[in-house]
């Protein structure tokens, strides 16, 4: 037996747009009231995760807003020399106004509107669903800067990102821009087959979960998109079933060093690695397949 086309065709489609959309306009407006501590700084927010991206499912569509300080930014400095080092430290001075200070501002904000529906997560700011308005995740952020060249604030290049503090207070850079970029390119070259896939493998994953076949948290959301970003664009294509079976069998086809050069979407990262912050764990992913195989072939 195989999941029927009609199943994965339901799969297929986006969740909610309308509500997700309004829970937005919403928390954005209230980010941005001229009432807050830091409506004097230089921010913006702006959306990522599977709304952003076209990729929500119905049963999984929270909105994932991002509110990002730009008058401070943290920056990668391995691939500098010691010249442009010293450069860069004659450039930039400690910032007064810390990321962990915009947070706290940005949590009082959302406490002050939202009350006890607000709670502050590992790494996002919770807001609790109430009626039409949606689960929300607001991620405090300031801009991340991987620089591969510095001369002078004028005169050097880097890759932007965001970065944020988990509740340990460590650091993790991140780049939403690029993942979305990429996924849209991908998205485009596999004549508009990704997005709808990677909502298939979404409800693919929920429906495990729902049956007792692997625990919550072993799939997210975010790497089942690197996952297919990665897969050959020739795996899409034709009909559902045949992109679900080309895509299963490209991964189990995949050696251990193969799958170690996989990226995540934004190609900053390597999508499979373990006890990584950023990485998907490798047995997590080789258990939702193997589960994802199983699921299919005794449906």
């Amino acid at each position: 037996m195989a999941i029927p086309e009609l199943q994965l065709n339901t799969w297929s489609h986006q969740g909610s747009i309308i509500q997700s959309s309004n829970t937005y306009n919403i928390i954005k407006n209230v980010l941005k009231a001229s009432s807050t501590l830091y409506a004097g700084k230089d921010y913006k927010v702006f959306l990522q995760g599977s709304y952003g991206n076209d990729t929500n499912i119905y049963s999984e569509s929270d909105v994932d807003v991002v509110i990002r300080l730009d008058d401070i930014f943290y920056s990668d400095k391995e691939k500098l020399n010691e010249q442009e080092k010293l450069a860069y430290s004659r450039e930039f001075s400690s910032a007064t106004y810390t990321l962990s200070k915009f947070k706290h501002d940005v949590l009082s904000v959302l406490i002050e509107q939202y009350g006890s529906a607000v709670k502050s997560g590992a790494k996002a700011i919770t807001i609790d669903s109430n009626g039409s308005r949606r689960k929300s995740d607001v991620i405090v952020a300031c801009q991340y800067r991987k620089y591969s060249r510095f001369c002078s604030a004028e005169d050097s290049s880097y890759t932007k990102g965001i970065c944020f503090l988990n509740s340990s207070k460590e650091r993790i850079a991140n780049y939403p821009k690029q993942h979305s970029i990429n996924l849209t390119t991908k998205h485009q070259k596999s004549s508009l087959w990704l997005k709808p896939m990677i909502r298939i493998f979404k409800n693919i994953r929920c429906k495990l979960i729902a049956d007792g076949k692997i625990k919550a948290g072993c799939a997210p959301s975010y790497y089942i998109e690197g996952l297919l970003y990665n897969a050959p664009t020739d795996k899409f294509g034709k009909n559902y079933q045949t992109c679900v079976v080309n895509i299963l069998n490209w991964y189990l086809s995949l050696s251990e060093d193969q799958k170690k050069k996989l990226v995540c979407a934004n190609e900053e990262y390597y999508l499979l690695r373990n006890s990584s912050q950023v990485c998907w764990n490798l047995d997590d992913c080789d258990t939702f397949i193997n589960k994802a195989v199983e699921l299919w072939t005794k449906w």
